[in-house]
């Protein structure tokens, strides 16, 4: 049904999660992030509040084991569940419950973590760890760069139906937050694509924000 990979990058801090699914809208209910803290994706049998819970006991100074043990217990069912997080200084931890679906498979790499369930084979999960690794440029094309690569790798069991890509920074708010909530086929190149033609305006709606003053004219009524 999914899988995922969890990074930051040493360079900035930024967190960022991609992932994808089989099942619709995964973005709104599995990634996870709090700057300055954490990132946390839950899957499988999905329990949307793991997520915030999981980045409490971080930001309340747990480490990712002990949080997702402590988030796991109190919740119960953890036998339907599939977690991972990454603190803000990249400690990770993984969980996967012994009801989760089909082939399944979790590993932690460098400064990132990665987990799946219905999958080809358990090889997807480490190609996606390793290409995040070796992978060049911005978090975010770290992130996607991984996600094609499990794709190519085999993916998912059955067909991908929607993608997303969450990444945090400094701000508040997170910096990119991309969503493909359906597509008939292809959703994370069609999430790739959004993220090439997001990636030279990220900066510009960050200015913006801190300084409306910098927004351009729009060449409506009122804008004068």
């Amino acid at each position: 049904m999914t899988f995922s990979i969890v990074g930051r990058c040493a360079e900035t801090g930024q967190l960022g999660i991609a992932i994808s699914s089989s099942s619709i809208a995964v973005g709104a209910r599995c990634p996870w992030l709090r700057p300055g803290v954490g990132a946390v994706s839950t899957q499988n049998i999905t329990l949307p509040a793991l997520g915030p819970q999981v980045l409490d006991q971080l930001e309340g100074g747990d480490s990712p084991a002990l949080a997702l043990d402590a988030v796991l217990t109190r919740n119960g069912y953890s036998q339907f569940r599939q977690v991972t997080a990454i603190d803000h200084l990249g400690q990770t931890s993984h969980f996967s419950g012994s009801e989760t679906l089909g082939v399944h498979h979790a590993l932690c790499g460098e400064q990132c973590v990665a987990a799946g369930n219905m999958l080809v084979d358990q090889a997807v999960i480490d190609t996606l760890v390793h290409t995040f690794e070796s992978a060049g440029g911005q978090l975010a094309d770290r992130l996607i760069a991984a996600m094609q690569a499990a794709i190519a790798a085999g993916g998912e069991a059955g067909p991908v139906h929607s993608a997303a890509l969450k990444v945090v920074g400094d701000l508040t708010w997170p910096i990119v937050d991309l969503r493909v909530d359906w597509a008939d086929d292809a959703p994370i190149d069609q999430l790739a694509t959004l993220w090439l033609d997001y990636r030279p305006q990220m900066q510009d709606y960050i200015t913006r924000a801190l300084d409306p003053t910098k927004a351009p004219r729009y060449g409506v009524p009122g804008d004068e």
